[in-house]
Parts: structure tokens; sequence; C-alpha cells
């Protein structure tokens, strides 16, 4: 065989392990204007803050240079908010997943504060009986299913490049801890999944080889919100789910 028959071989072999490769980014949406911390959930009506898209108009800047070439978003206001500046980035439509919503949640609706709110009054504690399901709201497997469902559909779509699918913190901490192979039930406060983050997975073919996670817009995120932070009374981690 010939120099130029071997070297030509061997860039035929990396062109195709590239194309072999997908990249896929769960992205959790900005701040959301919640003035009065409710508990949102999949509320109808809560859009981002002026902070919130600033976090948008970040990770779109952070991944213009990416070949992003499909970009989908839960049905939520505040995820169509922020998808739309990184699909406007790469001149892609934005596509709609029901699949990436709000995990479903009792106290939707309500205050839920340390110290105040839904969990000071009696008649909510039934909901709390069973933390492994769990009984306040959607099954940790059915979120598992969706989420990996929507995943897949991405990694399909986006085959060889990259997807950025914005979605909610609960719903992506529980589909990244089925990857990684730890237990579905958790302390909320201890999830690595703070607003505007991207949790990346990359697929070698229909598998998923690794995980990563950043936060392009962490200079941007309020205090109390980071991972790992103390509770603020008044102010829930799960306002910014």
């Amino acid at each position: 065989m010939s120099q130029d028959q071997t070297q030509g071989q061997m860039r035929g072999q990396t062109q195709g392990r590239d194309q072999d490769i997908t990249v896929v980014h769960l992205m959790r949406h900005g701040e959301v204007a919640n003035p009065d911390g409710v508990l949102y959930g999949r509320l109808p009506g809560y859009h981002l803050s002026e902070l919130g898209r600033q976090m948008a108009e970040r990770v779109a800047e952070h991944l213009a240079p990416r070949d992003v070439t499909y970009v989908v978003a839960s049905p939520l206001e505040r995820a169509q908010e922020t998808a739309t500046p990184i699909a406007k980035a790469h001149g892609l439509d934005l596509d709609t997943d029901g699949r990436l919503i709000e995990a479903e949640n009792v106290f939707q609706g309500k205050t839920f504060g340390v110290g105040d709110g839904a969990l000071r009054r009696p008649e909510n504690w039934k909901h709390l009986v069973n933390p492994f399901k769990p009984s306040w709201g959607e099954p940790y497997v059915d979120q598992v299913v969706r989420m990996m469902g929507a995943l897949d559909a991405a990694k399909d779509a986006a085959r060889g490049h990259e997807a950025v699918l914005v979605s909610h913190q609960l719903p992506i901490w529980i589909v990244r801890s089925f990857v990684e192979k730890r237990r579905l039930w958790h302390d909320p406060r201890k999830r690595q999944c703070t607003l505007a983050s991207l949790t990346s997975f990359t697929y070698r073919g229909d598998k998923i080889v690794s995980v990563g996670y950043s936060e392009p817009a962490r200079d941007l995120v309020p205090a109390h919100l980071l991972a790992g932070a103390k509770p603020v009374k008044g102010k829930s981690k799960a306002f910014g789910a």
C-alpha cells in the first residue's frame, strides 16, 4: 500500500470515529421571575427574570463555537426562553419535547421556603412519607424513562454533532444519577445542577461513554442557589426548578 493510500485510510478512520461521537447537553433554564417564592412546577406564566435572560445569553455565547445542530426545550416558558438565544446563535429552529418538562409535584403553586410555607402545615405531611418514590410527586423511575427517551431522540437528531436540551433541575439530576449508577433518592440541597448549567452526555454510537458538568454562567447565579450552599430562610432552591 502506498503512503498516500495509508494516509487516506487513516483520515477515513479518524473521520469515522468523529462521526460516531455525539454530545448531548442537558441545560437547566435560567433564573425565573418569582418574587413570591412559589414552587411553580408545571404552572404556566413563569418567565425568565432579567438575570435569567443574561444567563441564557451567556450560555448561548459559550456554545456559539460548538457544533450544535439541534436545540430542543421543555414546553414551559422558562425553558423556551432559555433555549431561544442558543437556537438563534446557530441559525436553528427551536423544537419542543414534552418529555423534558418539570417533574410533577403536589406542592406546586405553594410557597416552599425554609421555616415557612407548605411544610409547616400538618395536612401536607402525608405527602412526605416516602422519599424513595417520592410520595410528593412524579416517580423518579418515570422521570428516568422520559428523560432517557428525550436524550436518545436528540442523539439521533444530532448524530455526529452536538445537541442542546433545555429542561429542569430535578429531571436533569435524576437522569444523570441513573446514568452514573447512583441511587435516585437524594438530598435536594446536594444536586449539582445550578441555574443555566450544562450536564453533557457524550455518546459513542448509541452508548453513553462519559458525563460532564459545567457552569458557564456561574458568576451570575445567586449564592444561595449554588450547589452546597446553606439554605436561606424564605428562599428555597426548589424555586429555581
